[in-house]
């Protein structure tokens, strides 16, 4: 008999959510051979785990190193590094749902708990918004550093950009209060997903299309719109050299920072859209998993391209870097040097402090004699 193709839950909208086992959710096949693609579930389970688990540690390491950079080896504290360490963070948060979405995708079901479910999916959610809202906020600093360089240096102060960021997580935390609200465990297949309200296909519709158009097409628009103007100033500004220089590196580190997060996005948000219109089959089960892998690869890729493409960046990752392997190396000399010592050791060490002692009462009592010399000597004349 053939198998039953259906269409993709379009309620499924995060990484943790869109995809919440180890394949489509609705792409079911019924009296099919275990002989055939289908029975790849078992070996989807132990690969696609591995791929997680493997990203989340780079994510993990590389932001971790980033975070590290920016709070200890920063000379001074610039809007841009403040932006960069929200950006970070988030990045870091976000990599933190990656194994509990191996364990699912593992045992094909979510062993944690409704409230773990809830928590889980949130701090995905926000993080994943925070990266997208972080993006567009440093595309517009970069608009205002060299567009308006004199009149937004009151707004590119240090402590304004740290209440931009707390704006940006709240608003963040806004935008996700449906998943807030709506995540819980699934009864019928214990996934960890959304449970809509009736009309459910209509919440459905309508939530995709509101975080599609508000976490990632209208802050794409701003920051396409920022750079347009920033390539207008550039191309008729006559400032100095070095000014014009310095500018332009950051602002190029922020324009690749921001083309890779779209490279690595836009497939996972037009595959979002494309399931509203029309059905999707379950066959395209690598194209599912490739797009949630690269969404997350994201978060590996930003501490790369830092390295790469700020000289501070570098040159705080190397001191990092060697402070670390000097600490190591220490640690190891200390542990080699730390020993008990053998009786030949202690012997010497007792010849040494007896030779000692008998040199300073020999001192001692030839000053003593001298005195007592000088003294008599005084005395006869």
């Amino acid at each position: 008999q053939l198998c039953v193709k259906k269409k993709l839950k379009s309620k499924l909208l995060f990484p943790d959510i869109f995809f919440n086992s180890a394949f489509p959710p609705n792409a079911s096949c019924q009296n099919c051979s275990q002989s055939g693609p289908d029975s790849l579930p078992g070996l989807a389970g132990i690969f696609i785990p591995l791929i997680y688990g493997i990203v989340c540690v780079v994510g993990l390491v590389g932001n971790s190193l980033v975070i590290h950079v920016v709070v200890n080896y920063t000379k001074n504290e610039s809007v841009t590094n403040i932006y960069i360490l929200n950006l970070a963070i988030a990045d870091e948060l976000f990599m933190l749902g990656l194994p509990f979405l191996a364990v699912q995708n593992a045992l094909l079901s979510w062993p944690f708990g409704s409230l773990m479910c809830r928590v889980v999916m949130t701090v995905d959610a926000i993080n994943q918004f925070t990266s997208i809202f972080c993006l567009t906020v440093m595309s517009v600093d970069r608009y205002l550093a060299v567009v308006h360089p004199i009149r937004s240096s009151w707004w590119r102060r240090p402590r304004v950009a740290k209440a931009i960021s707390a704006t940006v997580w709240a608003g963040s935390f806004v935008v996700v209060l449906p998943v807030v609200v709506f995540a819980d465990v699934l009864k019928d297949d214990g996934n960890c997903s959304i449970v809509w309200p009736e009309p459910a296909e209509v919440w459905k519709t309508s939530f995709i299309v509101y975080t599609c158009t508000v976490g990632f097409f209208c802050p794409l628009t701003v920051i396409c719109l920022c750079y347009l103007l920033i390539v207008i100033k550039v191309h008729t500004s006559v400032r100095s050299l070095k000014r014009r220089k310095s500018e332009r590196k950051i602002t190029r580190m922020v324009v690749v920072v921001v083309a890779v997060f779209v490279l690595c996005w836009l497939p996972f948000y037009a595959l979002n859209i494309l399931n509203l219109l029309v059905v999707l089959p379950g066959d395209f089960r690598g194209l599912y998993f490739f797009v949630v892998v690269l969404s997350y690869a994201n978060s590996c890729a930003n501490p790369i391209l830092y390295g790469f493409l700020s000289d501070n960046f570098k040159r705080g990752f190397r001191k990092a870097l060697c402070r670390t392997s000097r600490r190591v190396k220490s640690n190891e000399r200390t542990g080699t040097e730390v020993q008990r010592p053998t009786e030949e050791q202690v012997n010497r060490s007792t010849i040494e402090s007896t030779n000692k002692k008998t040199l300073k009462l020999g001192r001692r009592s030839s000053i003593t004699q001298s005195s007592w010399i000088c003294s008599s000597g005084l005395g006869k004349t």
